[in-house]
């Protein structure tokens, strides 16, 4: 019976012959595997399954719930949709890019030699961007469906030699690649090594080096989209986000560590397109076996709809002619090293070592080495047509994030020294033979005798090539990569007015900085004009900071809503997961947390919405833990409040050396545009809230705030008058919180932090040895440190003498310094020699301990008493203070002083 005939007689039965025939159906096939596992084993049944898989995937079925496929094309050649574009012409232009991206990083190290730059990434990748900027990537111009595109950032040459051919950059601007400080030549901007906005604002958006970062932001990103949406703060798009990624970048553990998060959330709005050449820089990512096997293992299992573009159309006739799978079981067998030397020495090594069996030689019988070559290059990833369908099924898929591992080669089309070499990512100037072959290769129509002079070339601004690519980017809504700010300022800040109330103190209650932090956010959060557009983030740890009562109010978000009734239903502190709800609360992932917040920080660029971000984590693993993407929110002009909370290395009791926090202020010197403080009192965090909040979203600055706040609990004081010129001095750092009354030698103590506390303990017993100090509250040495940087820098090269801050309050004030702090005692030292007085530093330099707050603090020798007596030990030193009433102090305050300092316990 013919095939049809077949179908024609099973869909006549009726439904009780159908079910019978089923039955037996199953039975036959249940036997005959049971024959095989009885006899030939379970290893044989693998075999079994796995060719039964390879001949589905032959006849074009991709089994679901597989973590591995055959080693070919997720989208067979019949399913490929027309290509929309023309092919020719943009193979052309992938190659001209390819040609100046090489021109310009050569002539760049040519004339500053080791300045670097990358050559081989963008040429593997130039067609995965091509399909991309002509037919996908919407604009500027396309509103809320404009897209978000992380590039890949040793590729950025690539982009720079569009804009060249867009009009954007001028060959003036190319020849300044790296060269940003002392551009040579007249008239054109210097180009950043990497995608950098906080150095190129109008062009780039996202900071994708350091590796890693890039994916990690954009899962968050295309979340924060989904927050945005859900919350009614932007209406629904059609925008994705589009992130471009190595092989070898999956090393990196934030490249892969939130990948269940896109597949939780169902963030279909993401797309992944990995760009496999199978090379990291000192070579191959996985020689031993198949990178895009391995990944499409890991976002399968992930839950992420993978697309995998391997094998180019000049492979479309062998696969077809492969009727009994050799083909296929060859690509099985193939490892990525053996790949690489197939790209790097052509059709006689492929002929030799690849098409090995009697079987697979029969299929190339007739091909000459020239055709077979061909091969050797003919990867998923060149091929315009295969890139497009990936990327159709891609945009169009709905339910899931979706990844395409696309198959090149590192160096393509650069010469023989160059393409598919291990040292590809390495070579920062083509040889005259790489030139001779790039120049034929990519069809580049420069003479020979020109090669020489390394020429750009540029078919003119009214040649096929310009006028298309300038066409379809005016249909997809403008240049990409462009950065426009959508929100530059004026929204309507809460005023001192609102802060009023924590001006006041505690009233005599004991509270923490903490407990103060989240009094605040929540009248915040009730505010009419700037309440919607707070968003708290917590790493898991709410309940520890006492935000419970903030998850009732104002719900967890997620965009499933709250499918089960929690346990805690009914009490003021129920746990609330809401479609609508503010907090995000992303479990033990401080990468996350920090990347949620990077999203809400700059959501003022990218969709002119000025979210308010206060991420609230242990310090400890806050800056320390996550600086790298710290470092990326400083470039991308990042916007909110970090908190560092359960902060100081003495604070957190009990907890030990693995959770107490005395380095992250020293952390935070590192991003220049992060400003950081240490209150001791609510008043004084307000009135830093109340600046960050009229700097950065008031008047649109490109500023953001770290501020760290403690558990231990005290009576906070009014603030002092006159309450102007306090404020003025939280701002700047340092203001005097108490003088000391009486007459007798003067020493001044600063303090930070709850470590103030100690300063005031320690104020009154110096008082019972005839000594008068002045207590000085320092919220902020990095601030007194700028300061006082940039009045130095003025005075030596300005000619504008300018004294520091740092020493102007202190006018007026005679004595030593004693400088008590519960981070290192590199962080006061920074303004010790600003100062012309005897200065002392106590800090925490070392490993915390598990113990009580008393206990630590003498053990770091910063309490009271250290305090006192580092005071008594300065005023002696100027033969202020006797030796007997030292000696003395020290045996009233009880110091058991150790001969090895804490640092070394």
């Amino acid at each position: 019976m013919t095939e049809q005939a077949l179908k024609e007689a099973f869909l006549a039965l009726s439904p009780e012959e159908r079910a019978r025939f089923l039955e037996v159906e199953n039975r036959e096939w249940l036997e005959s595997l049971e024959y095989v596992l009885r006899v030939e084993g379970f290893e044989r049944v693998e075999e079994l399954l796995h060719l039964l898989d390879q001949y589905l995937f032959l006849k074009g079925y991709v089994p679901q719930n597989r973590l591995s496929t055959p080693y070919l094309n997720t989208i067979p050649k019949e399913k490929e949709p027309p290509y929309p574009g023309d092919l020719e012409l943009e193979k052309r232009i992938a190659n001209i890019l390819r040609w100046n991206v090489a021109m310009m990083v050569t002539r760049a190290n040519k004339k500053a030699d080791g300045i670097g730059g990358h050559i081989a990434t963008y040429a593997s990748i130039a067609e995965l961007y091509e399909v991309g900027f002509n037919h996908f990537f919407r604009g500027p111009e396309a509103g809320l469906d404009r897209d978000l595109v992380f590039f890949q950032g040793h590729a950025s040459p690539g982009n720079y030699a569009r804009a060249f051919l867009e009009g954007r950059l001028r060959e003036e601007d190319l020849e300044n690649f790296r060269r940003e400080v002392h551009p040579p030549v007249p008239g054109g901007r210097g180009l950043s090594s990497y995608p950098h906005p906080w150095l190129m604002p109008d062009f780039w958006e996202f900071p994708t080096v350091s590796m890693g970062l890039g994916p990690i932001q954009a899962i968050y990103q295309a979340r924060f989209m989904r927050y945005l949406e859900d919350r009614g703060l932007k209406p629904k798009s059609s925008a994705k986000v589009w992130a471009f990624l190595g092989d070898g970048e999956h090393d990196e553990p934030e490249t892969v560590g939130a990948l269940h998060l896109a597949a939780r959330e169902r963030l279909d709005n993401l797309i992944f397109v990995v760009n496999c050449n199978l090379q990291r820089l000192d070579g191959p990512v996985r020689g031993n076996s198949k990178v895009i096997q391995e990944l499409e293992r890991l976002y399968r299992g992930a839950g992420w709809h993978v697309i995998k573009v391997v094998w180019g159309s000049a492979w479309d006739a062998l696969i077809a002619k492969d009727k009994e799978g050799h083909l296929l079981r060859r690509f099985e067998a193939l490892v990525d090293g053996e790949s690489q030397r197939y790209a790097a020495f052509g059709g006689k090594e492929l002929r030799e070592r690849f098409f090995n069996t009697p079987e697979l030689k029969k299929l190339i019988e007739g091909m000459t080495d020239e055709e077979l070559t061909e091969l050797t290059r003919s990867r998923g990833g060149h091929d315009l047509v295969k890139v497009y369908a990936a990327y159709k099924e891609a945009v169009e898929h709905k339910g899931s994030p979706v990844v395409i591992l696309a198959r090149t080669i590192k160096g393509y089309g650069m010469g023989p020294s160059v393409m598919a070499k291990n040292v590809a990512h390495q070579v920062k100037k083509l040889t005259e033979e790489d030139l001779k072959e790039a120049r034929r290769f990519l069809g580049i129509p420069v003479p020979e005798e020109k090669l020489k002079e390394l020429p750009y070339y540029h078919p003119g601004p009214d040649s096929p090539e310009v006028k298309y690519l300038l066409e379809r980017r005016k249909a997809l809504g403008g240049f990409v990569p462009e950065r426009r700010v959508r929100f530059k300022g004026g929204l309507e800040v809460p005023d001192e007015a609102f802060f009023q109330e924590f001006y006041e103190g505690s009233g005599g209650r004991e509270i923490s900085t903490t407990m103060a932090f989240v009094r605040i956010l929540a009248k915040l959060l009730r505010h009419p004009k700037i309440g919607p557009y707070i968003v708290p983030i917590v790493p898991d740890e709410a309940r520890t900071f006492g935000m419970e009562a903030l998850i009732a109010q104002v719900g967890i978000y997620s965009p499933q809503g709250q499918l089960y009734i929690p346990v805690d239903a009914g009490t003021l502190t129920a746990y609330k997961e809401s479609q609508k709800g503010q907090i995000l609360e992303e479990g033990i992932t401080e990468a996350g947390a920090m990347a949620d917040f990077i999203a809400a920080g700059t959501a003022y660029a990218h969709w002119g919405i000025p979210t308010i971000p206060f991420l609230i984590t242990y310090s400890m693993f806050g800056l320390q833990r996550i600086g790298d993407l710290v470092w990326a929110a400083a470039d991308q002009r990042t916007r909110g409040f970090l908190l560092g909370a359960t902060a100081g290395r003495t604070t957190l009791a009990g907890e030990g050396l693995q959770h107490q926090d005395g380095q992250s202020h020293v952390y935070a010197l590192a991003a220049p545009n992060l400003l950081a403080y240490d209150p001791a009192f609510a008043y004084e965090f307000a009135v830093i809230l109340e600046d960050g909040l009229r700097r950065m979203y008031g008047k649109g600055e490109d500023v953001f705030y770290y501020i760290t706040i403690e558990n231990e609990n005290y009576a906070h004081p009014p603030m002092p008058e006159p309450r102007e010129k306090v404020k003025e001095g939280i701002l700047k750092g340092l203001y005097l919180f108490r003088a000391g009354e009486g007459k007798g030698p003067r020493v001044q103590l600063f303090g930070t932090g709850p470590i103030l506390n100690e300063a005031l303990k320690a104020q009154e017993l110096l008082a019972q040895y005839g000594v008068v100090a002045d207590v000085w509250s320092a919220t902020s040495y990095k601030a007194l440190y700028v300061d006082a940087i940039e009045a130095e820098r003025e005075t030596r090269l300005l000619g504008k003498p300018r004294k520091p801050y740092v020493v102007e309050a202190l006018q007026g004030h005679e004595g030593p310094v004693v400088a008590a702090t519960d981070y290192l005692k590199a962080l006061p030292n920074l303004i010790r020699g600003y100062l012309d007085r005897p200065f002392a530093v106590l800090g925490t330099d070392g490993f915390g301990r598990s113990d009580t707050r008393e206990a630590l603090r003498d053990f770091f020798e910063v309490d009271a008493r250290h305090i006192a007596y580092a005071a008594l030990a300065l005023l002696y030193e100027e033969g202020k203070v006797k030796k007997r009433t030292l000696n003395q102090a020290r045996k009233d305050l009880e110091l058991k002083l150790e001969e090895v300092p804490p640092h070394r316990r």
